[in-house]
């Protein structure tokens, strides 16, 4: 470890509930060994000298484009939720470290939002009652990460690192996060035969002192894990970046079904003990000096992206904070404005429409809450749009798909939101979508041009959807372009009128229209020229 970092002690730590023992009772003894292994982490984390404790929780509110700071000067924790109201507590915050993240953050172009008047939610509140339960004192960053993508938060973490080291007090990093949470048939999210894949190449990861591994995961594999831990991790990794290796796993175990991991990532050196042989410590391979520009990372919300990925530039911050008006506009209002869209880089992956469709539904799944749109909105999911939204399985399998023939909300982000929560629960046809399929899932978000009258000449099932309306103006049905096994006119308009209930031989009117189509592991796809 260089003498100048001041991260002295990172670790990861699980946040059931169930563990702290007036909300468990006599359920605690089946986490016995997470217990124990939290006082060994506490130990450590003393022994490191740590002031201060950042805490990166995936249960604070979320902001999808955004990363968010619990606000002082007190911070409140308790488990009133979970049956204990008697146990509570109250941190205080280090509001400078907390400013120099904020601002570290910002030349970076990465928002940190406010939670003012908040309680801690569980993934912060368990992690730190441990804390202080082993005699740890100190004060408290408490932060939750977004729907940005993998490489964000380890850039998020690197910006953590730097404004650490300019603060200069010695500070711990706690990444909180449970790990699969479909390990045996009565999880809570479900079970899947193979979501242990995931725990045991974090869990080997860590033993072999090759946390590199965790970032270069399948992401396949996380999604059926249905994990809560993984992009916490990722800041914690960011942060730690230019920090020796000491990967320690103090225990793991899963016995309601969900893996419970405590780790230690990295510990600063003794006084007397060189930088290569204090707990094993060895390079960190994540210090390359150019941050993460060189290195593809998976997307946390795209399977499979080898073939699409858009790395970002190598040097000079990007602004996440708008995002998408800097992608590629699909429409330009003049050859001035397509030069200057022309220049401008891609900042983001191109399947974020997606993103945010798999973020709304998932939220409304699991909390039953739903998302504002993202607060930096421009380029198109400012405009005003209609869409569709389609939900397959892995396997190919329509799953729910509901949208909008002309735009019903004020912004492109509103009606997706709308849209990809109708989709998941409203479809006619199936039932809602439950949270032990979410892993199971890829989304799709058709954006439609504006509809133009057309006669049946005009139409091409493989360019154009279609839209079919009776001469009473009653019935109306839509069919977007380009399906599989819709290769013929007649065969378009037969299933838009079905759709609709007109009968067959009934006089109707056409109008045609293009989509842009946007996948979650196609990426942006034009509908043909």
């Amino acid at each position: 470890m260089g003498n100048g970092n001041s991260i002295v002690f990172s670790g990861i730590a699980p946040h059931p509930p169930i563990m702290v023992p007036e909300v468990g009772r006599d359920s605690i003894a089946e986490v016995r060994g997470s217990i124990d292994a939290m006082a060994e982490l506490t130990k450590r984390l003393i022994a490191s000298g740590a002031e201060t404790v950042v805490l990166i929780s995936p249960h604070a509110p979320l902001e999808p484009y955004a990363f968010v700071a619990y606000r002082g000067p007190l911070l409140h924790g308790d488990f009133a939720n979970f049956r204990a109201p008697a146990v509570h507590f109250d941190v205080a915050l280090d509001e400078d470290l907390l400013a120099a993240i904020t601002k570290a953050a910002d030349r970076e172009r990465y928002e940190v939002v406010s939670l003012g008047g908040r309680n801690l939610d569980h993934g912060t509140a368990v992690p730190l009652y441990f804390l202080y339960q082993n005699g740890w004192q100190g004060r408290v960053v408490g932060l939750g990460y977004s729907f940005l993508s993998n490489e964000d938060h380890l850039r998020f973490g690197s910006c953590i690192g730097k404004a650490i080291n300019e603060v200069g007090r010695s500070v711990a990093i706690i990444a909180s996060g449970d790990l699969s949470h479909r390990l045996k048939p009565d999880a809570p999210a479900g079970y899947n035969p193979t979501a242990y894949i995931f725990d045991d190449e974090v869990v080997d990861a860590l033993r072999c002192n090759t946390p590199d591994r965790i970032i270069n995961i399948d992401q396949d594999l996380r999604r059926i894990a249905g994990e809560c831990g993984y992009r916490s991790m990722l800041v914690a990794l960011g942060a730690t970046r230019e920090l020796p290796l000491a990967c320690e796993v103090l225990h793991y175990e899963a016995p309601f079904g969900v893996g419970y991991l405590v780790a230690q990532l990295t510990v600063k050196p003794l006084a007397n003990a060189s930088d290569d042989t204090q707990s094993g410590a060895v390079e960190n391979p994540l210090n390359h000096g150019t941050a993460y520009s060189s290195q593809r990372m998976p997307d946390s919300t795209s399977p499979r992206r080898a073939n699409n990925e858009v790395d970002l530039p190598a040097h000079g911050p990007v602004d996440h904070r708008s995002a998408w008006g800097s992608q590629r506009k699909l429409h330009s209002a003049s050859p001035e404005a397509a030069t200057e869209e022309a220049d401008l880089p891609a900042l983001a992956p191109l399947d974020d429409l997606p993103a945010l469709a798999r973020a709304a539904v998932e939220t409304f799944v699991l909390r039953e809450t739903q998302i504002d749109p993202p607060r930096y909105t421009s380029g198109l999911l400012a405009a005003r749009a209609a869409c569709f939204v389609s939900l397959k399985t892995l396997d190919g399998q329509l799953r729910g798909c509901i949208g909008t023939i002309e735009p019903a909300k004020d912004s492109l982000a509103e009606e997706l939101i709308a849209n990809a929560i109708n989709a998941a629960t409203r479809d006619p046809r199936f039932s809602p979508v439950t949270a032990e399929e979410l892993g199971n899932l890829r989304f799709s978000v058709d954006v439609l041009e504006a509809p133009e009258p057309a006669m049946l000449a005009d139409l091409d099932p493989a360019v154009y959807g279609v839209i079919v309306e009776d001469e009473s103006g009653l019935h109306r049905g839509l069919l977007l372009p380009d399906l599989e096994g819709v290769d013929t006119v007649t065969k378009q308009v037969e299933i838009a009128a079905r759709k609709a209930g007109i009968p067959p031989d009934t006089t109707m009117k056409y109008w045609r229209f293009r989509v842009n189509r946007f996948g979650d592991t196609t990426g942006l796809v034009l509908s043909k020229p």
